[in-house]
């Protein structure tokens, strides 16, 4: 049975469900910056997802990527997964720019994350994958 990490779900605002992961919206307004988590119960490295799931998953993670490309137009794409503050596998997909407070290091651990104070970025991504669901 999944359940979300409760720090994922704590950080996050739910966007929707895909034919694998859960997508969320980090509360962080400083970067468009989502999370795709798998929705298979003690997933913790890529390589764990079944070699069945496995096209699915990279399959979402290139939806989401494109997406972001789509709404944002960064100058860079961050596509990663890392556990070691969360172990439940989670793949991040940050849009970059050369103006962004991080740029150009790593977002992680650089900022205090500064919470959305509308639900506009939100409702656009929302409104991006629906569309794409509608599609499919």
């Amino acid at each position: 049975m999944f359940k979300l990490n409760e720090r994922i779900d704590n950080d996050t605002f739910e966007i929707c469900e895909l034919s694998l992961c859960k997508v969320l919206l980090m509360n962080d307004a400083q970067y468009p910056w989502i999370i795709l988590v798998p929705m298979i119960e003690g997933m913790t490295e890529m390589h764990h997802i079944p070699q069945e799931k496995q096209a699915e998953l990279y399959k979402n993670i290139n939806q989401a990527s494109e997406i972001m490309e789509r709404l944002f137009a960064p100058k860079s794409l961050n596509v990663a997964a890392l556990g070691n503050v969360v172990s439940q596998l989670h793949i991040h997909v940050v849009a970059r720019f050369e103006t962004d407070i991080a740029w150009p290091g790593p977002i992680w651990g650089q900022h205090p994350a500064q919470p959305y104070q509308n639900d506009e970025r939100l409702n656009k991504l929302k409104e991006a994958f629906q569309q794409l669901q509608s599609r499919s």
